[in-house]
């Protein structure tokens, strides 16, 4: 009996791993370049997670040197979230849109334990320590929720991004620098432009395979890519206001200073230089 439930329990798991095991299937056509590869489009497009995440951890550094080096963790998670990606598209299995999204999940966790303004902390929330905790408990009750449902994991994280359009709104009333409404209003829009290309590759599918464009999706991966580099630009900023002013943030964007041209990334003054030049 026991060498039947494990024959069971291997076949369960075996199932969970099988190739398009997943319930979601996007509207690129399956094994069209590659017998090993399910979308092929759709997997190496998740290659700006590679790129950026290394790049924008090297740019941060400074500000995570004064402000908290767990700062690096959300770009190591973004990694994570580009490998997961790529193996989901890869295999359609319903482990790896699991792992996809379970790693959404918690990079969005990290990020509001890192950079969630303080002042905008629920009444019972006395400190940063308990907020991390809250978001601990949070993402870990949603990891559980997310294997009920699956089907309805994507929309329901990506509606996390109206809250965080709204906090942005909050800062924004209290930011008199016209560089940072500018980099706020293009961050929006790149966000816009990804959730379109997302929405539009689930809903539109068979008007896009009508005229024989079903990349969208991979679309997505590279607009949303470019969102997260704008977005943490914006909040690392807003964040090292209320807890570094003293080093003097600044936006800026490489590897060419232009808001048209450059990435934006949050660069600070060490506080043992500006101590020493006092």
């Amino acid at each position: 009996m026991h060498l039947a439930v494990l024959e069971s329990f291997v076949q369960k798991m075996g199932s969970m791993f099988a190739y398009q095991s997943s319930e979601v299937d996007w509207c690129e056509e399956n094994y069209k370049y590659s017998d090993h590869v399910a979308e092929f489009y759709n997997t190496v497009s998740n290659v700006g997670f590679f790129i950026c995440a290394p790049l924008m951890m090297y740019l941060q550094h400074p500000y995570a040197r004064e402000r908290t080096l767990a700062v690096h963790l959300f770009w190591l998670m973004l990694i994570i979230v580009g490998v997961f990606s790529a193996y989901y598209h890869m295999t359609l299995s319903y482990i790896g849109q699991m792992l996809d999204e379970i790693s959404i999940l918690w990079i969005i966790a990290v990020a509001y334990a890192i950079w969630y303004p303080r002042v905008h902390f629920p009444n019972f929330i006395k400190n940063r320590h308990h907020f991390i905790t809250m978001v601990f408990i949070t993402a870990s009750v949603s990891t559980l929720v997310i294997f009920m449902k699956p089907i309805m994991n994507a929309y329901i994280l990506n509606c996390t991004t109206f809250h965080v359009l709204y906090t942005l709104k909050l800062e924004l009333k209290k930011c008199p620098d016209p560089r940072i409404h500018r980099l706020a209003v293009i961050a929006v829009f790149w966000w816009v432009l990804a959730i379109t290309c997302w929405i539009s590759d689930r809903v539109l599918c068979e008007f896009w395979r009508a005229i024989n464009f079903t990349y969208l999706h991979s679309f997505w991966h590279i607009f949303i890519t470019i969102t997260v580099v704008h977005s943490t630009a914006l909040f690392t900023y807003f964040d090292a206001m209320y807890e570094i002013p003293e080093c003097l943030p600044e936006v800026q964007y490489w590897p060419c200073n232009s808001w048209l041209l450059g990435l934006p990334y949050l660069a600070v003054q060490s506080s043992r230089k500006l101590k020493k030049d006092c």
